[in-house]
């Protein structure tokens, strides 16, 4: 029973927190007059899921821990999340026009061909933009960089993609099905769930549950490598 409350309470707190993620973002964004704060809050998420899932001692986050955490990565976050948000932005806008003008124009056969594959592409685009904020915060590469790495992660670590994915679609379908979790969570469930499966699966260093809370399994190999 106590293990239960334990966990149930461990819960709690994870919700809560990114429940005041998400009330960070808005004001944040806001506060950065949307235009020049929208990518510095995105960041911010990223970063701030990044610094808990290293705190591996104590993930038990007050609301005023997590909300200077979010307060402090937006800040730093100013010049080079505008950087690599805005030529994001008008390219998933591009492919997205052009996705729904073959939905939405009868070009026969031809227009089935293109229509799937803009949908693939947008799909691909869409787990790059994803990876790459978790690459942006958790590395200081420039922007070329954190592109070529992020793409490379969409191919070189396909059960990272897929989880990703599947975690979009959930949230997708959630909001869909109970509206008032959009309100309430927004953008910082997507956030989370793509951390997470980059945590799990993504085998990025620093950032790598093999690493920072390594099983039984984890530590034999590691003992192996180091006999080698």
């Amino acid at each position: 029973m106590k293990r239960f409350a334990v966990g149930y309470e461990f819960v709690c707190r994870i919700i809560l927190m990114v429940f005041v993620v998400h009330m960070a973002f808005i004001v944040h964004t806001l506060l950065g007059l949307v235009v020049g704060g929208l990518f510095p809050s995105i960041a911010a998420c990223y970063g701030t899921y990044r610094r808990w899932l290293q705190d591996v001692d104590d993930r038990s986050w007050s609301v005023k821990h997590t909300w200077l955490t979010f307060h402090a990565s937006w800040r730093s976050e100013l010049k080079s999340a505008n950087i690599l948000g805005w030529p994001q932005f008008l390219v998933m806008m591009l492919l997205a026009w052009e996705y729904w003008i073959t939905m939405h124009n009868d070009m026969g056969v031809v227009g089935i061909g293109i229509s799937g594959v803009l949908l693939v592409l947008n799909l691909i685009y869409g787990l790059f933009v994803s990876l790459s904020w978790a690459i942006h915060v958790n590395f200081d590469g420039g922007l070329w960089w954190t592109v070529k790495t992020s793409l490379s992660m969409v191919i070189a670590r396909p059960l990272c993609s897929l989880m990703v994915l599947l975690l979009f679609i959930i949230t997708v379908w959630a909001y869909y099905t109970w509206p008032g979790l959009a309100v309430v969570f927004g953008m910082a469930v997507p956030a989370f769930a793509t951390m997470m499966a980059v945590y799990s699966w993504g085998r990025v260093p620093g950032m790598d549950v093999h690493e920072l809370e390594p099983s039984e399994k984890d530590q034999h190999r590691r003992n192996d490598d180091l006999k080698r």
